[in-house]
């Protein structure tokens, strides 16, 4: 993905309020031999590309100053109630950076499996992203999971996974976590009607006009 940013020659706490309030949103590159540059961005060009997965995840284009750069997104601050972006943070990347970064799963071919097509199981994402350790240029854009030979009872581990090469994920102290589990749904047990109970015979229960006049 590609973005353009533009020099920031101000800082501090008003000169980041004008900013604001001229729909621009501070930011900073950091990393590699260079100093950190000042940058700012549009805003709404930055809120939309961060609704997009893979401005989260993959290795980003940025044009500064007519020249390109290759930056990794680190960080962004959101305002605690409105839709503004109110900083973002950049990391200068190269094919010798090394990065660990989140990256999201996705699941295919669940629908297709034993466990969901034969068995009607319910497939648990118990994970949807993991942290992995890569070089930049070696950084995907999302892991694919394939759901297609799931069966009943069975859970996917990290180990399960087919890794592109040079990728590892990082546990972070457990040693093969659970990705996909199944479970079978619990039925709604059937309701038993209840029967109505049988009408009082006509006359009994009633007392007689003769009695009423007593």
């Amino acid at each position: 993905m590609k973005f353009v940013a533009f020099e920031r020659k101000l800082q501090g706490t008003g000169a980041s309020r004008r900013l604001r309030n001229a729909d621009k949103v501070p930011g900073i590159v950091y990393g590699g031999a260079a100093t950190p540059s000042l940058i700012e961005l549009d805003h709404n060009a930055l809120f939309h590309a961060l609704k997009k997965e893979a401005f989260h995840s993959s290795i980003l284009d940025m044009e500064l100053n007519g020249k390109s750069e290759q930056v990794l997104l680190r960080d962004y601050q959101l305002h605690p109630f409105r839709q503004i972006v109110l900083h973002v943070d950049f990391q200068r990347v190269d094919a010798t950076t090394t990065i660990t970064k989140k990256i999201p799963l996705h699941f295919v071919n669940e629908e297709n499996s034993p466990a969901v097509k034969t068995d009607k199981c319910l497939v648990n994402h118990v994970v949807t992203e993991l942290r992995v350790s890569c070089l930049a240029q070696a950084l995907p854009e999302f892991l694919t999971v394939d759901l297609g030979n799931l069966t009943k009872g069975q859970a996917l581990h990290v180990s399960d996974l087919q890794l592109p090469a040079g990728i590892k994920v990082m546990t972070q102290g457990k040693p093969n976590p659970v990705i996909v589990s199944t479970s079978v749904p619990v039925e709604e047990a059937e309701i038993t009607p209840v029967a109505a109970a049988p009408a009082a015979p006509a006359g009994k229960g009633k007392k007689s006009e003769k009695q009423n006049k007593k």
